[in-house]
């Protein structure tokens, strides 16, 4: 059965109603990993069942069921290759469907389902999956208070979760692409989250529209990347919609990214998964990206997305070896301590292919502050490397008001200008936020493709004009802004203030005779 766009949307207002009635006495935020945890449990559990049938019944036994079937019949050598094709193995008494069967029934469900997810976990040790299974669970804590003060109490909880999270329907499909919902419904809830988590959504999740502006740009012109990098990586929204725009066949070696969160961390991996990014295709770390960055045996990356932290605090220059690091040494200086935005940068340019593209989403101070931040833009600028700079509307993420912006890093430019797009007014409202619509991402795209000077939306500037500018990018300061106020025409704004005043010296006259008369008749 196909699943149209608005079913498809019914669908998912009905999984954010569960997750809301789910929430209980739980705060929304702490609750998203029970409700996004227990959806990633059903989703392998459904996802090693169904692989185990279709190969059962490929081989003749059509009334094959893996939920059904024994324990004690799985063979190691079973287990192993499991394993070694889908990172993980699940016995049938553990999968969703059984223990949710149970679960009314059994008063040690909360010690149930932490064994089960310790045993999933397990199934990876020593194996290749091993670092993409570790942890991945860690965020459910089935034994918290806050789920309930009792055993009871939090069973009852947990039996809910289960009923509820395994009532949704998401076994539809597409009209283009036949695959589950899932991971879809992943992103609704995170969205959902973060829109409702004010300021701490915003730290994980890049609205989807920012994600698809980004890797279309990456992608422009391109049929494949060999890898595609987030050093900030969140939960995954960019490099899963790059895997979407340009299809995850086309990254030939994979995705590759860094969190320093580990709650979002745990988050980005489970959403690999989630969107059939087999453990195999992608490599997510935990860490400092700036201080103990993970991928230096996989650089250079022919594609950067990025939405990394704003302004945040690094320990810079009081780490004296850094200005020898070969990410930030070309530049001859270290971002401030008080900002590291740029070092964000500077780290993606170093390990950006000559051939490659980078999309960062950046404060907009770092566009004109000076000190520091401008000796590293003087740096990018000399050496031709700023393709592009984007002024994006205020209000599109979650806790965050202000403008950002978009810069484009390329190292093999054909010319020595830059091209400066402001898309500040191209947005649509939709309750609280601010939003990018299709037409809008078209419109930004088709002038980054295209590099025409538009009046009022895009400059091609010369470098030598943005050194004499003191290397200031701020997209305002090279594209003259429109002048929306209303027009004045001189020429009949003074024949209507002659018509004024003709007929005010007439009234004078009128009122003039008219006292002349008045005092007439009191002589």
């Amino acid at each position: 059965m196909a699943t149209s766009t608005q079913q498809k949307q019914e669908l998912f207002k009905a999984i954010w109603a569960t997750a809301e009635d789910l929430r209980n006495s739980v705060d929304g935020w702490d609750f998203k990993s029970y409700i996004l945890g227990i959806l990633f449990y059903r989703f392998i559990s459904e996802n090693i069942t169904t692989y185990i049938n279709k190969m059962q019944r490929e081989a003749g036994d059509t009334d094959f069921d893996y939920a059904t079937f024994s324990d004690e019949m799985i063979t190691d050598d079973a287990r192993t290759d499991l394993v070694k094709e889908k990172g993980f193995f699940i016995l049938p008494s553990q999968l969703f469907c059984n223990v949710r069967k149970r679960a009314k029934s059994d008063p040690n469900l909360n010690v149930t389902l932490s064994e089960i997810f310790k045993s999933i976990e397990a199934s990876a040790v020593g194996t290749e999956s091993e670092d993409d299974l570790k942890g991945l669970f860690a965020d459910i804590d089935v034994n918290s208070n806050k789920l309930g003060g009792t055993v009871e109490k939090r069973n009852e909880q947990l039996t809910k979760i289960l009923n509820n999270i395994g009532g949704i329907d998401l076994k539809g499909d597409y009209e283009d692409n036949q695959i589950d919902l899932f991971g879809d419904a992943y992103e609704y809830l995170m969205a959902m989250y973060a829109s409702n988590a004010g300021k701490s959504g915003g730290e994980y999740y890049t609205p989807q529209e920012v994600s698809e502006l980004l890797a279309r740009i990456v992608s422009h012109n391109r049929q494949w990347v060999n890898k595609v990098y987030d050093p900030a990586c969140g939960s995954g929204s960019l490099l899963l919609k790059f895997a979407k725009i340009l299809g995850a066949d086309n990254v030939k070696q994979g995705f590759f990214g860094q969190e320093l969160n580990i709650t979002t961390y745990n988050l980005c991996r489970i959403n690999m998964f989630l969107h059939n990014i087999n453990y195999n295709k992608f490599d997510i770390q935990n860490g400092d990206t700036l201080l103990e960055p993970y991928h230096w045996d996989e650089e250079p990356f022919d594609a950067i997305v990025s939405n990394p932290p704003y302004s945040t605090k690094w320990i810079g220059e009081d780490n004296p070896l850094l200005i020898n690091d070969p990410r930030f040494a070309p530049a001859g200086v270290l971002a401030p301590k008080s900002k590291s935005d740029l070092a964000f940068t500077m780290h993606m340019l170093a390990w950006l292919s000559t051939e490659g593209t980078a999309a960062i989403v950046e404060f907009p101070g770092v566009l004109y502050r000076g000190g520091k931040e401008q000796k590293i833009r003087q740096y990018l600028i000399d050496n031709n490397y700023v393709d592009t700079v984007i002024q994006l509307p205020p209000n599109l993420f979650f806790g965050v008001t202000i403008a950002t912006c978009i810069i484009v890093l390329k190292k093999s430019k054909k010319e020595n200008k830059t091209l400066f797009i402001d898309a500040s007014q191209l947005f649509v409202h939709e309750g609280n936020k601010n939003k990018l619509s299709p037409e809008n991402i078209e419109a930004i795209v088709a002038e980054y493709a295209e590099r025409k000077e538009v009046k009022h939306f895009s400059e091609l500037v010369d470098n030598t004009t943005i050194a004499k500018n003191g290397y200031n990018l701020s997209v305002s300061s090279y594209v003259e802004a429109e002048d929306t106020r209303p027009q004045t025409d001189i020429k009949e704004l003074n024949e209507r203030i002659a018509r004024i005043v003709e007929h005010e010296n007439k009234l004078r006259a009128e009122i003039d005779t008219i006292i002349k008369e008045l005092e007439a008749e009191t002589v």
